[in-house]
Parts: C-alpha cells; sequence; structure tokens
C-alpha cells in the first residue's frame, strides 16, 4: 500500500505553479463549470474580511474565476457576518439553512449545509482565520479539479510555521491523524496536510458523502472519498504557508479525540462505550475534571435530503 501512495504522490501532488491562471480560466470556460467558495466562520471578524476581499478582487473583478463567495456563520458572537458581507460576500446564518433539522455546533454542520446555499459545480472551502491570505490557495486547489477530469477532491498542502517555528504546526496531525492513516489506510499516507481546512471538490462526490458535524470532518471526507471514487481521483498541491489562529491544547485534545471517533466508525462502525473525554484544569483546590461530549453525529449525504433534491430539480 505505502507503494501504491509513493507512486500516487509521483503523479498526484502539485504545485500551485504547474498550473498557470491562463490555463484555469481557459478550462473553465472550455467546460462551462462554475466555482463557489466557501468559507465557514465563527468569531473570525479580524481575518474573514480581508480573506473575501482577496478572493473578490484577485478571483472575481481580476479574472472570472470564481462565480459566488458564501460565508456561513455558524453563531459568531463579534461583527464575523458585517465585516464579511461589507468584503463583498454572501452571508448565510447556519441556522437559517434547512430550518427542519435542528443544528449542532461543529464545523462539519456548517460545511454540510453549506451545499444548499450554493450553486458551483465545484465547491471550494476555506478556513476563515487565515492570515496573510493570498488567491492561490483558491486558484492552486480548484485548478486541477477545471483542467482534469478524473480528479475529483484536491487537499492544499504547505507549511505550518508555529511560533515563529517552521514546520510545527498541524499537531494534531502529527499526533492523530497520520498515525491512523497510515496504520488502517496506507493508501492516503500522502496527504502533506490530511486535515487541513482548505479543499475543494466537485459538487458530485461532495453531495454523496456524509458529514461528520464536528472536527472530524475532513479526516471523514478523505476516507470515505477513497472508498468512493478511488485514490486517482484525489490530488493535493502545494500553495505555500499557511498562517493562522493556533489552538491551545485542550482544544488540540478535543480535536483529537473527535479524529480517533470518526476513524473508529469506519473501521467498525461499532459502539464508543465513553464518548467524551475528560480533561484537567488547575483550579483554586488543585487539578479539576472538566468533561466534553466528543462529536459521534454524522450528517447523511446530501442527495438524501429532500430540500436538496426539490432544489436541484428547480
Amino acid at each position: 500500500m505505502l507503494e501504491e501512495a509513493e507512486r500516487w504522490l509521483s503523479t498526484r501532488s502539485w504545485s500551485v505553479t504547474d498550473r498557470p491562471l491562463h490555463q484555469i480560466l481557459a478550462a473553465k470556460q472550455r467546460t462551462g463549470q462554475s466555482v463557489s467558495v466557501v468559507l465557514p466562520a465563527l468569531n473570525e471578524e479580524e481575518t474573514v474580511g480581508d480573506i473575501v476581499a482577496i478572493i473578490r478582487h484577485d478571483l472575481m473583478q481580476q479574472v472570472p474565476l470564481v462565480d459566488e463567495i458564501v460565508v456561513v456563520d455558524s453563531g459568531s458572537t463579534d461583527r464575523t457576518s458585517e465585516v464579511a458581507a461589507a468584503a463583498g460576500a454572501t452571508v448565510v446564518h447556519r441556522d437559517d439553512i434547512l430550518p427542519r433539522v435542528p443544528t449542532v455546533p461543529g464545523k462539519g454542520e456548517v460545511l454540510w449545509r453549506s451545499l444548499l446555499v450554493t450553486s458551483g459545480d465545484i465547491v471550494c472551502f476555506i478556513d476563515a482565520d487565515l492570515k496573510e491570505f493570498s488567491s492561490d490557495f483558491v486558484s492552486g486547489i480548484v485548478g486541477p479539479l477545471l483542467t482534469n477530469p478524473e480528479v475529483d477532491l484536491v487537499k492544499g498542502m504547505y507549511d505550518r510555521p508555529l511560533g515563529g517555528a517552521a514546520g510545527q504546526g498541524g499537531r494534531v496531525t502529527e499526533l492523530m491523524a497520520r498515525p491512523l492513516l497510515n496504520m488502517h489506510w496506507p493508501q492516503l499516507a500522502g496527504f502533506v496536510q490530511p486535515l487541513g481546512g482548505e479543499y475543494a471538490a466537485r459538487r458530485s462526490l461532495l453531495e454523496q458523502l456524509p458529514f461528520p458535524v464536528g472536527y472530524g470532518v475532513e479526516l471523514g471526507m478523505l476516507i470515505d472519498a477513497l472508498h468512493l471514487v478511488g485514490l486517482d481521483a484525489l490530488a493535493q498541491v502545494d500553495v505555500g504557508v499557511r498562517k493562522h489562529r493556533h489552538q491551545d491544547g485542550q482544544a488540540l485534545g478535543r480535536m483529537s479525540a473527535a479524529i480517533y471517533r470518526t476513524a473508529q466508525l469506519r473501521l467498525a462502525r461499532g459502539h464508543l462505550i465513553r464518548p467524551s473525554l475528560t480533561q484537567f484544569e488547575r483550579g483554586e483546590d488543585g487539578f479539576e475534571p472538566r468533561t466534553y461530549s466528543v462529536d459521534t453525529e454524522e450528517r447523511p449525504p446530501m442527495v438524501e435530503i429532500a430540500e436538496y433534491a426539490t432544489r436541484k430539480v428547480a
């Protein structure tokens, strides 16, 4: 299996410079495919506006690559929605999408619902907390989908500095996701950033995938896509350096637990006796336990949702 991953690395790993923008635009015009960019956002007023503005300027006004930018607000208490709208995005609140299904907290929940409020043949997801953002993130990962009909999903790969140290970001990837993939899904061992939040896929694939509601969404999507369309339909593109807000150690622990649960479900579809994680914080009387539930819910493939089917017919 690792030999297959090495073969895949040589045929499905590219750089953003491998596809000049004019080549991508020509492919878009030739194929008639549309592109939606989705930013899931929760309290990102400091960064979301710049990201939206750069995408609009570089890939909508300067060249017609992106057809729509949608920011899905998942319950922000700051000015995320106002800032995103002022920068030119269409802003939709998570709770206003598919209201008959009660919402739950989580990134995957937002990504799943975004399929109902976007129209692109290709959907590109970009995290809303990126700093020093470049539109190469979008054009780089959308490019292979427009130019190669055999590719269905493209992940961004990049350096992730931490506190000024190069390559030290992505702690959950190195401590949890990469060992899981190498041991259980070695075909996916070639992905540099399997948990990265910047990726694009064909709607025809996304609508067939279940979506873990929380932090497990990227891992679950990668594994499920492998089984549905095969390794050679997956690819990755080097887009440089990714700078963003880093989580503290306890938040990373909760992310790891959700990712492990996502992997466990795909390994055995078994029942986890205690789907929770207890962590400790020092209080006035010593270390105090804090117990958090682990994301275990998954949304069904969007093609099974009546409202989505009705929307496609219309």
